[in-house]
């Protein structure tokens, strides 16, 4: 058992596991375990029934507003669990501070995130704030809405109707949308056969995220579709799924953080395109949750509104669901990857089973009927060599086609 950043050690009780206890409830919950020494050896705790009321106490004279916890006492090993649960009334402060989970360690947030934690309590979004700006132009908000569901006026009903104009304000979702938009934009790069070729450089910004989702489209059409002219009938190829694109740029717009001085970066290759939004998973997601389509909370509601008004979107959270499935006829799948401020979606160039050599297919054969395996399991199913085994491997995996976990004697392939 080792630590992590839902799971601390402590072997005595000290004041030093409240800054735990305030970084537990500011984000994700987790639990801190009394009578465990730094190893995750058990030394237990004398009389941990008692030493129950000294936490509590101490949790209820120095952590502010209340938190949400309780103890579990383990008898036969005399150690006392502190399972702390996310809290809604953030920031949950020590000694006037926050502190949030760095890995296994417990550090003080800075004045950004401090304020994040303090319009996540009020229950207030970033994109609602109202701004100071008065004069804001929708041109191109009221063209794309007379398209998509033909209004007939626009005017500040019909912005105060879309949430953007409040209290004579309006927020920053409506500066976002506007034609005077000055947030961060997307940057596109098209590279050549490496990532010191650059073909092209595409700055979006000054303009409504509404056209910049429009050119980023118009960018991926050029470069990745194309026309086969078969007799007298004309057939569009899409070297990447365009509905996965789609996708993936309005995920970026909805669900990136404003509130940081970040672009969105697209970068397209001869073999894939790379998304990469600024800001992580809302507070409370997984990973697993974000890619199964089991989002029950938006981090820009406003803005996928509208985007969900002018049809770019379906259902809220199905859209990493609709990437998925538009790969579903290809060997090799789009990869999504997150991290505390990012995250990434990689789309690759789509291949069939007939692009396989031989060899390379009997071994993707194999994922197909058994899941999972490992080399020795694919020798005894094959006549290769265990260096041309680990050749197509390694082969299938640069592709995206397979991937790789565990380690030494413990590594597996899947599909």
């Amino acid at each position: 058992m080792k630590e992590t950043n839902i799971l601390e050690f402590k072997e005595e009780i000290s004041k030093s596991f409240l800054k735990t206890v305030s970084a537990f409830s500011n984000y994700n919950g987790g639990t801190i375990l009394f009578g465990i020494d730094d190893d995750g050896k058990i030394k237990g705790i004398e009389n941990p029934n008692k030493r129950c009321l000294d936490i509590e106490n101490r949790i209820n004279d120095n952590i502010f507003p209340q938190p949400n916890y309780r103890l579990e006492v383990d008898d036969l090993n005399k150690t006392i669990s502190l399972i702390v649960n996310p809290g809604e009334n953030k920031p949950y402060l020590y000694n006037s501070k926050a502190f949030k989970r760095n890995d296994t360690s417990t550090i003080e947030v800075d004045s950004f995130e401090l304020t994040r934690l303090i319009l996540e309590g009020k229950k207030i979004n970033y994109e609602d704030l109202p701004i100071s700006n008065i004069r804001l132009d929708f041109k191109y908000l009221e063209q794309k809405l007379k398209e998509a569901i033909s209004i007939n006026t626009f005017n500040k009903d019909t912005l105060k109707t879309l949430n953007l104009f409040n209290n004579n304000h309006f927020n920053n979702a409506a500066e976002l949308l506007s034609d005077n938009n000055s947030f961060p934009g997307i940057d596109i790069a098209i590279f050549g056969k490496s990532i010191n070729i650059i073909k092209k450089r595409l700055l979006l910004e000054n303009m409504s995220i509404l056209k910049m989702y429009d050119l980023a489209i118009q960018t991926y059409i050029d470069y990745y579709q194309y026309e086969e002219i078969d007799g007298s009938y004309r057939k569009k190829i899409e070297l990447i799924p365009e509905e996965a694109f789609r996708e993936s740029i309005a995920n970026a717009l909805i669900h990136r953080a404003w509130d940081l001085n970040a672009k969105i970066r697209i970068s397209m290759f001869e073999d894939r395109i790379e998304i990469v939004s600024p800001g992580g998973l809302i507070n409370g997601i997984t990973k697993d949750e974000y890619i199964s389509g089991m989002i029950s909370s938006l981090r820009n509601p406003i803005i996928s509104n509208v985007f969900f008004r002018l049809g770019i979107v379906e259902i809220f959270g199905t859209g990493i669901l609709r990437i998925i499935h538009s790969y579903n006829e290809s060997i090799n799948k789009p990869i999504f990857n997150t991290s505390t401020n990012t995250i990434q979606i990689t789309l690759p160039v789509t291949r069939s089973k007939s692009d396989l050599k031989t060899d390379n297919e009997i071994i993707y054969n194999l994922f197909k009927q058994y899941n999972e395996l490992s080399i020795s399991e694919i020798l005894s199913l094959v006549p290769y060599s265990r260096s041309k085994v680990k050749d197509i491997l390694n082969k299938l995996k640069e592709e995206n086609i397979i991937r790789k976990t565990g380690r030494g004697r413990g590594t597996k392939y899947h599909l």
